[in-house]
C-alpha cells in the first residue's frame, strides 16, 4: 500500500491529466478522441528522446569522475567553466526538459548553480543546429546579434540567480539532486 500511495504522489499530475483525459473522452468523444491523439503523439515524441538522454547519464556518471567535473565546472572553475556549460548546452539537440536530468546530474557531481543556469540557458537558447536553421532562414547578422545577446543575457543572468540564492536554496537544490537520483 505504501508503493502505491508513494507511486501516486509522484505522479499524480499525470495521473489527474489522465483523469480528465478519460472524463472528456466519455463527455465528449469526438474531442476526447483528438486529446488522446495528441497525448500519444506527445508521449511517443518523449519516448524518442529521453532514453538516449538517459543513456548518456548514465555512462556520463559513471566513466566521469566527480573531481573532473568539479575542476572543470565547479565553483572555483572560474570563466572556463561557464564557457563550457555555454558550449555543452549549445551543442545538445532535442526539447528543452531533457536538460533538467543533465542539470541534476551536473548538480550531483558538484557543478556550481551558476554554470547549472548557464547550462541550461544555453540548451534552450543557443543550440548550434537551430543557429545553422536559422541563419539560412533570418540571415547572419540577425543570427549574430541574437547569439552575443543570449551570450550576454544568460550570462548575467546565471549570476544574478547564483548570487541571489540563499545558502539554505542552494543547499536545498542540490540535496533534491541527490534525493531524485535515490529514488530512481
Amino acid at each position: 500500500m505504501e508503493k502505491i500511495k508513494k507511486f501516486a504522489k509522484r505522479y499524480r499530475f499525470f495521473l489527474i491529466l489522465v483523469f480528465i483525459n478519460i472524463v472528456v473522452l466519455i463527455v465528449q468523444p469526438e474531442k476526447g478522441k483528438e486529446i488522446a491523439q495528441l497525448s500519444f503523439q506527445n508521449f511517443l515524441g518523449m519516448l524518442s528522446v529521453i532514453p538516449p538522454i538517459f543513456l548518456l547519464l548514465g555512462l556520463m556518471d559513471v566513466w566521469v569522475p566527480k573531481e573532473t567535473i568539479m575542476k572543470y565546472m565547479g565553483k572555483g572553475a572560474g570563466i572556463k567553466g561557464a564557457i563550457l556549460a555555454f558550449v555543452l548546452g549549445s551543442f545538445t539537440s532535442g526539447p528543452l526538459y531533457a536538460s533538467f536530468p543533465v542539470a541534476a546530474l551536473f548538480l550531483r557531481k558538484g557543478v556550481s548553480l551558476s554554470n547549472v543556469f548557464i547550462f541550461v540557458g544555453a540548451w534552450s537558447a543557443t543550440k548550434i543546429p537551430m543557429l545553422l536553421f536559422e541563419i539560412t532562414q533570418l540571415g547572419g547578422k540577425f543570427t549574430l546579434l541574437r547569439f552575443v545577446l543570449n551570450l550576454f543575457v544568460i550570462s548575467i543572468s546565471a549570476w544574478i540567480m547564483e548570487k541571489t540564492t540563499s545558502k539554505e536554496d542552494a543547499e536545498m537544490v542540490y540535496d533534491l539532486a541527490f534525493k531524485e537520483s535515490e529514488d530512481q
